[in-house]
């Protein structure tokens, strides 16, 4: 029996073109019985959907419908991203193949104070190996993206100190739509998207191709395709079951190495390091199972398995001066290029139970859970002395990394009054790490254990303000990189832990809609570099309490007649070290975190009529640090030195010919600024340059 579905859809994905044409084919033949029918994909949602839904949330949250991502035709998620306050994103080869998110002031290098998930599994390849995201899910293909920060995130984990991004991918669409875009720097891209449903209406299922390629905003070329299976059927009255398929793989020229000062104002766009290159591929399955056990009491089940390659080939360096770079002779008597590469497979089973009930003489609404997760890692070097180009050589080094975690986790909402309702939740966390250097021999373990209590409290003060509150731990397990040494020693690295605090108001009145919220994240522990070099390379240790202390909020107004603004900040006064430890040498007390701007901002002017829709978005991001000391000047290599603030505008239009095309393009950098993105541990990375998209769509 079908259910009516939120938004139904599935969007363009890619595989190697040599293959696309017969999946085409496959895709449309599969379409030729559509029928007008609707059935809704159970999945794992963070937030759900309705305003009823966002109402019930003890903490700040958002949404980037779709509707907005077609708007604003973001490059990528963490581009996306750029509309929900708190967050900042940290540019790397432009494109966010290797997404850099951070929240509220902490540090978005490889998105690690985050937890990311896409239809509520992780997308991180080792969630206790180090939570770093090497992939991110393509935004051709998503619906929407939920962000949850407060006590309710509670329910995920772990690393949910700066909260919970969770994408939700489009589901299968009944017809075949075709995309193709083509841009600057010879972008061009070509999507499918295809479905169809049973007569019954009773199951639906579809794919979802993107192939995409350029040159890249620094002479980077990348070539990129993305495949999803996704679909899904009812199972009698009350069972629903679900899988989705994901296939993916990309070959960026790309590297760690940036520009030193000189190269970057001399030419911006070059590429220092034209050998080096990350080669990522990823595949990955999940099953969800969906039981309405009665009108009060319903289980979800997710079974989710992954496996990510990460090759990362780069060509030794010999000197680096300000003109310019020497590179290791491939002469046979020295490692001239060296690939430092990782196979991750994760795999877990997450279970959730929903019950309503009448307890305390007022009505509850529990999820009580369990998931199981398992992580491992195979780290390898290899070495050539003859090759610039070498995908193969010697074996220097092989390390095994290992990780088990098992989660139990209870959050009841008490519904005290029609307007207050109050969230009390725990999450127990326990996990094993193993680390094993497979050419020595030698082995280590360590295990951790963390109990993490929230509160959260609502209540719909006045039709138009709904204030909401709450306090929780959190924590971020170490890396078993630094928890464990390559020669088996427990360094006894704790996890990170915090205590954060928030408050708000959110809501809307006439044409008005907004949500504000002051926070606070207290770190008992921060894992920090043991070097005056601010750690590039260097090891970690347990030292540094901070305190990030801010204020976020967003607002929308509809001035009507076709035109609205939509807006959003993130104040953040105070993100600073305010522990006493010496480390290094050096009392790092009262110095400004790394990547903390204190003001984030964006404001959008919009505009429709008839079947044209169009934006105008301005971003601001004020200067940041690069490194624990502060540095101001820019040192010789660019690595140090203060990034200056600075702001972008992006525009964007869409038109609806028919029922059937659609034409839509794009500006970045309208003005072409010139700025600083990051200072990587080898140089400067500067900000995509303009650049333009325009595309077309048809849907038949």
């Amino acid at each position: 029996m079908h259910r009516p579905s939120r938004e139904r859809a599935l969007r363009a994905t890619p595989f190697k073109k040599s293959k696309l044409c017969l999946i085409t084919a496959l895709a449309l033949g599969s379409a030729a019985s559509l029928q007008a029918r609707e059935v809704e994909l159970p999945a794992i949602a963070v937030v759900g959907e309705g305003e009823q839904a966002l109402a019930k949330q003890p903490g700040s949250v958002s949404r980037v419908t779709r509707e907005q991502i077609e708007l604003n035709q973001p490059i990528s998620t963490q581009d996306a991203l750029k509309t929900v306050p708190g967050v900042v994103v940290r540019e790397e080869e432009g494109y966010g193949f290797i997404p850099n998110i951070g929240m509220r002031g902490l540090n978005p290098n490889r998105s690690q104070k985050l937890l990311v998930l896409e239809d509520g599994v992780p997308v991180a390849p080792g969630l206790f190996l180090a939570n770093e995201s090497y992939y991110s899910p393509r935004i051709e293909r998503m619906d929407s993206i939920e962000v949850l920060k407060g006590a309710a995130g509670l329910r995920y984990g772990p690393t949910t100190i700066g909260g919970v991004i969770n994408y939700k991918t489009r589901n299968p669409e009944e017809g075949v739509r075709v995309t193709g875009k083509v841009g600057s720097h010879g972008y061009s891209l070509l999507g499918l998207d295809a479905g169809s449903a049973a007569e019954s209406g009773d199951a639906i299922g579809g794919i979802s191709l993107v192939t995409s390629e350029g040159d890249g905003f620094r002479h980077n070329g990348f070539r990129m395709n993305d495949v999803v299976l996704k679909g899904g059927m009812a199972l009698g009255d009350r069972q629903w079951i679900s899988a989705k398929f994901s296939y993916y793989d990309n070959e960026v020229n790309t590297s760690y190495v940036g520009l030193r000062p000189n190269e970057y104002r001399r030419d911006p766009t070059r590429n220092p390091a034209p050998n080096d290159y990350f080669l990522t591929n990823r595949t990955s399955f999940d099953v969800n199972h969906e039981l309405e056990i009665n009108d009060d009491v319903k289980l979800k089940t997710v079974v989710y398995w992954s496996q990510l390659d990460r090759d990362y080939w780069r060509r030794e360096i010999d000197t680096r001066t300000a003109d310019g770079t020497t590179f290791k002779p491939c002469n046979g008597t020295v490692n001239c290029m060296t690939g430092r590469n990782r196979a991750f497979e994760m795999v877990g089973v997450d279970s959730r139970l929903f019950v309503n009930f009448n307890g305390f003489g007022i009505r509850n609404e529990a999820e009580l859970g369990i998931r199981l997760h398992s992580d491992r890692l195979s780290n390898r070097t290899i070495s050539s002395r003859t090759d610039p180009n070498a995908r193969s050589g010697t074996l220097t080094g092989d390390d095994t990394q290992e990780a088990t975690g098992v989660a139990f986790y209870g959050q009841n909402r008490f519904l005290l009054t029609d307007t207050v309702a109050t969230t009390l939740g725990l999450r127990i966390e326990s996990y094993d790490q193993k680390r094993k250097n497979e050419l020595t021999g030698t082995s280590g373990t360590s295990s951790n254990t963390e109990f993490l209590p929230g509160l959260g409290i609502t209540w719909q003060a006045a039709p138009y303000a709904q204030l909401f509150g709450g306090a929780y731990k959190a924590f971020s397990p170490a890396m078993v990189a630094t928890a464990i040494s390559s020669s088996g020693q427990d360094e006894k690295l704790d996890a990170e832990r915090s205590t954060n605090f928030e408050f708000g108001v959110r809501g809307a009145v006439n044409r008005v809609r907004y949500e504000v919220t002051a926070f606070q994240m207290d770190f008992s522990n921060q894992i920090v570099p043991q070097s005056e070099s601010g750690g590039v390379g260097a090891t970690v240790t347990n030292a540094g309490e901070t305190m990030n202390r801010g204020l976020e909020g967003g607002l929308g107004y509809d001035f009507g007649s076709g035109w609205s603004v939509d807006a959003n900040a993130t104040y953040l006064p105070t993100a600073k070290y305010s522990s006493t430890k010496i480390v290094g040498g050096i009392d790092r007390k009262g110095n400004r975190l790394p990547y903390a701007p204190e003001l984030v901002a964006n404001l959008a002017v919009n505009y429709r009529t008839g079947a044209f829709k169009g934006s105008l978005v301005a971003s601001h991001v004020s200067e940041q640090f690069v490194d624990a000391e502060n540095t101001r000047a820019e040192s010789t290599d660019g690595r140090r030195g203060v990034i200056p603030s600075y702001t972008t505008f992006n525009l964007s239009g869409n038109y609806a010919l028919s029922k059937q095309w659609r034409v839509f393009g794009t500006v970045r950098n309208l003005f072409d600024r010139q700025y600083i993105a990051s200072r990587n541990p080898d140089g400067i990375f500067p900000g995509a340059e303009r650049n333009f998209e325009i595309g077309m769509s048809y849907k038949f």
